[in-house]
């Protein structure tokens, strides 16, 4: 398969118009996981017909107008696997509330209860029969990108459409898409929760 990969600097450029497309999928890059730590390296985008659009960010000022509108806008949405961890830095760094989201993480753990297992890379070959790999997760995104690593991102928004669409079938079937929808709708208050350090479980005892 022949992926249209493009590496955009700073923002996504003005003549790329992806705000009249019904849902786009998203991934982004850190240096780490620690939101207080860690910088906000890459934001990747998919309109689901085999491209990429990966915007490397300018880390003194994260000034990408584009980007942040697109974003926020609410008639998109926007799809993610583990959207926690990428909303949270996308709000700490880019000062938005990412809108209109799915999470197909989320999806999985809700539609796929005879299974355990719910990375991206088992999604993808459930549902799609494709071996991805993530050999490239734990390499730096913040210098200059070779071609494996822009392929790696760019697998990892090229499948969510089609993933979504599987996992929503299955809630659908199960009659656990209401309890999918009231379970994204408090994304962003875990967001804030984890911004605010209240990363534990606190509903828990």
């Amino acid at each position: 398969m022949q992926i249209d990969i493009k590496l955009h600097k700073g923002d996504l450029p003005d003549e790329i118009r992806l705000d009249d497309k019904k849902s786009l999928a998203i991934d982004s890059e850190f240096s780490g996981l620690n939101v207080n730590r860690d910088k906000l390296y890459l934001v990747q985008i998919s309109s689901g017909n085999n491209d990429a659009h990966i915007i490397q960010l300018n880390r003194e000022n994260y000034n990408a107008p584009n980007l942040k509108k697109l974003l926020s806008d609410k008639r998109i949405e926007k799809i993610f696997h583990f959207a926690r961890s990428d909303m949270t830095f996308i709000k700490k760094y880019l000062n938005i509330d990412v809108e209109n989201v799915s999470c197909t993480k989320i999806m999985s753990k809700l539609a796929r209860s005879y299974s355990d297992r719910h990375g991206l890379k088992d999604l993808v070959k459930e549902f799609l029969g494709i071996e991805i790999s993530k050999q490239f997760q734990s390499t730096d995104f913040g210098g200059v990108l070779n071609e494996k690593q822009l392929k790696y991102c760019a697998n990892d928004v090229i499948y969510l459409h089609k993933i979504s669409s599987e996992l929503k079938n299955i809630l659908i079937r199960e009659n656990r898409f209401e309890l999918y929808t009231k379970a994204i709708n408090c994304i962003q208050t875990r967001v804030d929760l984890d911004l605010a350090l209240f990363t534990e479980d606190i509903w828990s005892h």
